[in-house]
């Protein structure tokens, strides 16, 4: 493991990874400048979490000087490579890392990597039940991790892990892009417009993903989708074993999951298995069937059992603020899908449902299109409700409601508590009410966990 007493560390953001760096770090006897724009009045409850560790903090700014003496400098995952003194450590040869780098650099334990535009949460949560159930079962002196760009930085447990442990990590494109050590399985989930605000353009945010595969050798394995039109251009990437997943059988014999007649298979080393009924499955929607199918390549290329596997995937219900119910009124289903942060992802928990849909849609914009969104809404979505930053840019691309088609009402609110007393009017027994922003919380909210809990607290408030 690496020797950091001493070392100089310039840690830019003090957001919940960069909080979790400067910790590890500080203990490993480095010395730990942690700088963030923010205001001292905005970082107490930051600060006091540190206040027991020796942690230089600058605030206010970004100043030049600091980089004085670095040895490093890392980066939380909301700063951006274009900022000034980013550019300026590169300028002076100061090598870049981040708590996800610094974790696959020390990990005494395998990692599962997985990203992707979409469902990566998901997948996340649900390869490590199955994981935890293996290791229940078959290990039960070591353990399954899970965290990352999901829950908890794992860097912050890194000392409780052992050899024979394994480590589920969620991977942002935030993360990958200066990333140069790659998981042992790396699993690319699909490539579809997402956060084309920071990376600009479709072809840099499929390179930030890609990164994930980079630097594997022959002994690694890569997980991806043969359905996503994106992730079929970066096989000639994959260095060591290809498991792919998809909905129909392929024609050639490579090692997959597939669906044939209502029922999960998985193909390995030439052996055919069936794992499981999609009725036996309780997230809903095509796109969850996907996350279940990755999950079955990923348990096969980390060798988990096939008891685990089932259990895991029948006992699953979901992570908070995904497509999760929260009660019944007015003779309606609330869900809340806070996660839903793109203009695709609110498509699919359209999709989940088949019932008339009251759809709470907005936040800030990702500069990403909203046309396919705005169709869906005209077939499937009878009430739209419309809040945050980006209200103007759906209802333009929606357009204005006409009589007898669908939405039969587009309501604008300031804020998304307005948009729940407003759906609260418009709703009729039998509908669903989804929240599902399509955009980020950042116009009103610190997450999507915050926007997902008021959204809960608000509805369940109703009478």
């Amino acid at each position: 493991m690496t020797d950091w007493t001493g070392k100089q560390v310039v840690m830019i953001g003090a957001a919940r990874q960069g909080l979790a760096l400067s910790r590890y770090l500080a203990q490993k006897g480095a010395k730990v400048i942690l700088n963030d724009r923010r205001e001292d009045s905005l970082l107490a409850d930051a600060k006091q979490e540190l206040a027991d560790l020796d942690i230089t903090w600058v605030t206010g700014a970004h100043p030049l000087e600091i980089l004085d003496g670095a040895d490093l400098v890392c980066l939380s995952g909301g700063v951006s490579l274009d900022l000034s003194l980013v550019l300026e450590a590169e300028s002076r040869g100061i090598p870049l890392s981040n708590d996800s780098q610094i974790f696959l650099e020390e990990a005494p334990c395998p990692v599962i990597g997985i990203t992707g535009s979409a469902g990566k949460s998901t997948t996340t949560a649900l390869v490590g039940e199955i994981a935890r159930l293996h290791y229940e079962m078959r290990k039960p002196n070591n353990r399954a991790w899970v965290g990352g760009n999901i829950g908890n930085p794992l860097i912050q447990h890194l000392d409780e892990m052992q050899e024979g442990d394994i480590a589920v990590m969620e991977l942002s494109s935030f993360q990958l892009e200066i990333m140069t050590k790659s998981p042992h399985i790396a699993v690319i989930l699909n490539l579809t417009p997402n956060h084309l605000d920071r990376h600009k353009t479709m072809a840099a945010y499929t390179s930030a993903k890609a990164h994930i595969l980079t630097h594997q050798g022959p002994d690694d394995i890569a997980i991806l989708n043969r359905d996503d039109i994106q992730s079929r251009k970066i096989y000639n990437e994959v260095k060591g074993r290809l498991i792919t997943f998809g909905l129909n059988e392929p024609y050639n014999k490579q090692d997959a999951t597939f669906q044939k007649r209502d029922k999960l298979y998985l193909r390995a080393s030439g052996q055919i298995a069936k794992i499981i009924k999609t009725d036996q499955i309780s997230l809903p929607g095509t796109h969850n069937l996907y996350n279940v199918l990755a999950a079955i390549a990923i348990s096969a290329a980390a060798s988990f059992s096939m008891q685990a596997l089932y259990e895991g995937i029948v006992q699953f219900k979901g992570i908070a603020h995904r497509l999760e119910f929260v009660r019944e009124w007015g003779g309606a289903e609330w869900y809340n899908d806070s996660i839903a942060t793109t203009p695709e992802r609110s498509m699919a928990a359209i999709n989940a449902f088949d019932q008339p849909i009251v759809l709470l849609a907005g936040g800030r914009d990702k500069d990403l299109p909203w046309e396919k969104f705005a169709d869906l809404v005209h077939q499937k979505v009878d009430h739209l409700v419309l809040f945050g930053e980006c209200a103007d840019l759906i209802d333009h691309a929606v357009g204005e409601a006409i009589p007898n088609q669908r939405p039969y009402t587009i309501d604008r609110c300031d804020g998304l508590e307005e948009a729940v007393q407003k759906a609260a009017e418009r709703v009729e027994p039998g509908d669903v009410v989804l929240l599902s922003p399509g955009g980020t919380s950042f116009d009103e909210f610190i997450d999507f966990e915050e926007r997902g809990k008021r959204f809960t607290q608000w509805v369940k408030e109703l009478t």
